[in-house]
């Protein structure tokens, strides 16, 4: 367990990314603490529409800045209109729908909201250009996003007293940004790579934040190739979340210094989409040959690993997604009680 931790996450954790199929907010929640019993999270539901997808909810967060639904996406605005209202809404469901079923519980839970470099790739300026695009914008993004989480995650505490909140940053465009592959609006150019001191410091404050009203630093979850986990690291977040199957042999040395140093990897092997299930141990057995391959100790791994989707279970059915989240919650019991 890393000193920079207060959590006592415990051995043989399974957890979901964030998206879950379906509308129904209870249902979802239901599932979600029903599944997980030591790691539940609060799902998201996108199937709702525009303000449930992970852009529009983090964007109802946001304070002081607003954004509003254009053919191209999500577009900052002037004033709160229709589509802010409705994010916020919708997450007022979930909230709801978590709290009943949390009920006396004490553990942690997870919630998720996009990170700072997601969220300035996919939110518009005015003029229809990536807030990227500005570093100013990028900036008054961040800031607006720190201060919209304190209150997310203070009231999330207030509904569920007994939880030590996790927060969970979703970055899928943050190795594109690091490399400047980061489409204009236009299509036939890319947006300028942004430095790696630059990116790593937004982290930093949302790291601080997560510190400060929760007790521990932040998850940073990634489905993309390439996660840049030295970064991650030296930002000070407590977890990685990936795909488990797109890592190459390339990753091996920035994951071993990051499993040295206390990084929690929630690790994506139980696929997000429907198909066949292997068996638990199956499941896992990828990640026991990464952590011998590592030369990492066998007694760690337990603790170390949390196993989860390879992504969010929004393209699965509602069938599928109780049964992976069912699936994750074995395969790591099995990585607990078979630590060799």
């Amino acid at each position: 367990m890393s000193e920079k931790s207060k959590f006592s996450w415990g051995a043989g954790v399974a957890t979901g990314v964030g998206s879950m199929p379906g509308t129904d907010a209870r249902e979802a929640a239901k599932t979600v603490t029903g599944s997980l019993e030591a790691l539940p999270y609060l799902p998201e539901l996108p199937a709702r529409g525009p303000g449930a997808d992970m852009i529009g909810r983090t964007a109802g967060l946001l304070v002081e800045v607003f954004a509003h639904v254009e053919p191209s996406g999500w577009r900052i605005s002037d004033r709160p209109g229709r589509d802010t209202r409705r994010a916020r809404s919708w997450l007022g469901e979930d909230l709801d729908a978590i709290e009943e079923f949390t009920q006396g519980y004490e553990g942690p839970l997870k919630v998720s909201a996009v990170g700072p470099w997601t969220l300035a790739s996919a939110l518009e300026l005015r003029g229809g250009e990536a807030a990227l695009s500005d570093p100013g914008a990028c900036r008054d993004l961040t800031a607006s996003l720190v201060e919209g989480l304190r209150n997310h995650l203070t009231e999330v505490r207030r509904r569920v007293p007994g939880a030590q909140v996790v927060l969970q940053l979703d970055e899928p465009s943050l190795t594109a940004v690091l490399l400047g592959q980061v489409r204009t609006a236009s299509g036939y150019r890319t947006h300028r790579a942004v430095d790696r001191a630059v990116v790593e410091g937004a982290l930093r404050d949302l790291v601080g934040l997560a510190r400060d009203v929760t007790g521990a630093p932040p998850v940073v979850h990634s489905c993309a190739p390439n996660v840049p986990f030295a970064l991650l690291r030296r930002a000070g977040v407590e977890g990685v979340s990936f795909d488990f199957s797109l890592l190459t042999e390339r990753d091996d040395e920035a994951i071993g210094e990051a499993a040295e140093a206390g990084t929690k990897l929630f690790a994506g092997v139980v696929p997000g989409v429907d198909g066949p299930l292997s068996d638990p141990a199956g499941s896992v057995m990828g990640v026991r040959t990464l952590w011998r391959r590592l030369g990492l100790s066998p007694g760690t791994l337990a603790e170390s690993v949390v196993v989860t989707p390879s992504c969010g279970l929004a393209g699965a059915s509602p069938a599928y997604a109780r049964a992976a989240l069912a699936h994750c919650a074995r395969a790591a019991r099995s990585l607990a009680d078979n630590p060799e």
